[in-house]
This record gives C-alpha cells, structure tokens and sequence, in this order.
C-alpha cells in the first residue's frame, strides 16, 4: 500500500468509494444525499491536505484529510477524516491512514489532533483510534441521529502529538 497526496486523477475513484459511506448514514454527520459538488468542497477545498491510499494495483483504497481544527489560537491542533473502501476493510488500511496523519500533522507542524465526531457505534474505528493513542476526551449524548431514527452517542477522541 502507498499513501500520497491527493491527485486531480484520483477524485472519480474516491467519490465512487465514499459517496456510499456517507448515503449509509452510520459513520459521518454528512447528508446521506450529498452531492459529489458538495463532498468535493469539504474533503478538497477545505483541507489544508488531503491524502489517498492505494493498493499494488494503483486503485484507490483509502483517503483522509489534514486541516486544523480551528482557527487561531487553536490551530495547533489538526483534525482529519477517514474513508476506507469496502473492499479494503480489515486490512490495517484505516490504522495506517492514522498513523501516517499523525506524522504529517506533525510535520506540518500540528501539536495535537482532535476527532469531533466519533460514532460510537463505530466500534472499529474508536478501537483503531485508541490502538493509536487517542484518548476519549468527552461523549455528547445521543448527538448522532443513525438512519433508522436511533441516537447514538458520539466521542470527542484527543492525542498530544509533540513532544513538548
């Protein structure tokens, strides 16, 4: 697997992998109809980076994006988002997409990374982001509406990056 910047020639490829997770409606807060318009701006133009995974074959398999979390005096810490293709969960896919977004926060600068938005029933992820480091910092209660009406909790998830 390679992870690298985002390329132009990669877009088709990544809408086709993420439009079905965000129409699912169990993972991200986004409008299960977005449109790839919509998705565009807010993994690409609002990003400060944004990065895929490939496999052997060249397809895309995974993506994230760098940006801070806020503006000014907490820019310091960065936040990101994870997809992972279908096909390709299971494989440590989504473990070395976080890993490789803690060294380029770092090196980009970043002191921390934030997640503002975990679901909790998002059990794989909350136990990747754990294996990584991240610590629960608060759980809003039932912030998260699943699609069959159900809410669910979801985790604020933290990690000091520096050394420092």
């Amino acid at each position: 697997m390679e992870i690298r910047h985002y390329q132009e020639s990669d877009w088709p490829q990544m809408w086709a992998m993420m439009q079905p997770v965000f129409a699912a409606g169990e993972t991200y807060a986004y409008p299960q109809n977005i449109t790839e318009q919509e998705l565009r701006h807010l993994w690409l133009e609002l990003a400060q980076a944004t990065y895929v995974a490939c496999n052997e074959q060249g397809e895309v398999i995974g993506t994230y994006y760098l940006k801070a979390n806020q503006i000014g005096l907490g820019a310091h810490v960065a936040n990101s988002g994870y997809v992972v293709a279908e096909k390709a969960r299971g494989q440590g896919v989504a473990n070395a997409l976080c890993q490789h977004s803690q060294q380029m926060a770092l090196a980009a600068g970043f002191k921390a990374m934030q997640y503002n938005f975990v679901v909790s029933t998002n059990k794989i992820a909350v136990g990747i982001w754990q294996k990584n480091g991240f610590k629960i910092a608060g759980v809003l209660d039932r912030a998260f509406k699943l699609r069959n009406e159900t809410y669910v909790d979801i985790y604020v998830m933290y990690k000091w990056l520096a050394n420092d």
